[in-house]
């Protein structure tokens, strides 16, 4: 369950960096690279928040203190980290939602997110029960 904590950790740290890049991307903006790096600055607020949420998801899931299981606790591990950086990638490509691996990423992102999260849901369900 330990694994919670470091998907936690990572999305912290994803969540502090894309604050920082969007706040210089805002504040300092640099002419030749401003809406040709950050190409979607909507989409990177939505990276951020999700970065939040899948932390606080990691976080709550430890503080639980219930026995959950490992590959549940895994694939919400890294699901996720990787389901928000759908978001931060599609930031900075224009052409995102058109490129066949990306979709594939983001398939797969969310197959291993679901999987965790319905996992520790029916862990969850068997110890209410």
């Amino acid at each position: 369950m330990s694994v919670l904590l470091l998907g936690a950790v990572a999305c912290m740290a994803a969540l502090i960096l894309s604050a920082w890049l969007m706040t210089f991307a805002r504040w300092f903006p640099i002419e030749g690279i401003d809406g040709k790096f950050l190409v979607d600055y909507k989409t990177m607020i939505r990276a951020h928040v999700d970065y939040a949420l899948m932390a606080l998801f990691n976080l709550g899931f430890y503080g639980l203190g219930i026995d959950l299981p490992v590959l549940a606790c895994w694939c919400v591990a890294i699901g996720g980290f990787a389901n928000p950086t759908v978001f931060t990638i599609a930031a900075f490509d224009t052409d995102f939602w058109k490129k066949q691996h990306w979709r594939i990423y983001t398939a797969v992102s969310f197959g291993i997110t679901t999987i965790g999260f319905v996992g520790i849901g029916y862990a969850l369900l068997k110890h209410a029960l």
